[in-house]
């Protein structure tokens, strides 16, 4: 059970609770969420959480263990025409070793189309842009650190293990 004001994850999405409500006609009970990143949105979803898309935030600890993960996390090798395929795929499984896969991919397919003097990949920058809002929304919140700085210190730490 959440309380007011913890935040939670809500399918991908980091959330406030906002309040907690019971429904007058079955008496069961329900979160009103406000993402984080878009406050204008509420969501209202049951406290009994059966499809299980509520979670807590993960912890620092597990920060610090997906950063150590991250320079051995593999790029997806795919063609162009698969490869939306592949990436629709890592999001819907929401794990952050997932994220890290698409950003690390998007990211070095688009530096390879930059120093060909290509056109960057919008499907690319996409799920780039996706991937790190999932990410390091989450990151930003346990860490208690701004969206950029919470990048610039994921960025700086995996630059410190690849040495």
């Amino acid at each position: 059970m959440f309380n007011v004001n913890d935040f939670l994850v809500y399918k991908k999405e980091v959330c406030r609770v906002k309040e907690i409500k019971e429904n007058s006609l079955d008496k069961s009970s329900y979160y009103v969420l406000i993402p984080v990143t878009d406050e204008s949105l509420k969501i209202e979803v049951p406290t009994a959480n059966r499809l299980g898309h509520l979670r807590n935030l993960i912890s620092i600890e597990e920060i610090d263990n997906i950063i150590k993960k991250i320079p051995s996390i593999k790029i997806i090798e795919e063609n162009d025409r698969l490869i939306e395929n592949e990436y629709k795929e890592l999001l819907k499984s929401g794990t952050f070793e997932d994220l890290i896969t698409i950003i690390k991919t998007t990211y070095l397919r688009n530096k390879a189309r930059e120093n060909t003097k290509r056109k960057l990949s919008d499907k690319d920058n996409t799920y780039f842009n996706l991937a790190e809002k999932y990410l390091y929304t989450e990151f930003s919140i346990v860490l208690n650190k701004s969206y950029e700085d919470t990048k610039k210190y994921v960025e700086d730490e995996v630059r410190k293990l690849e040495g």
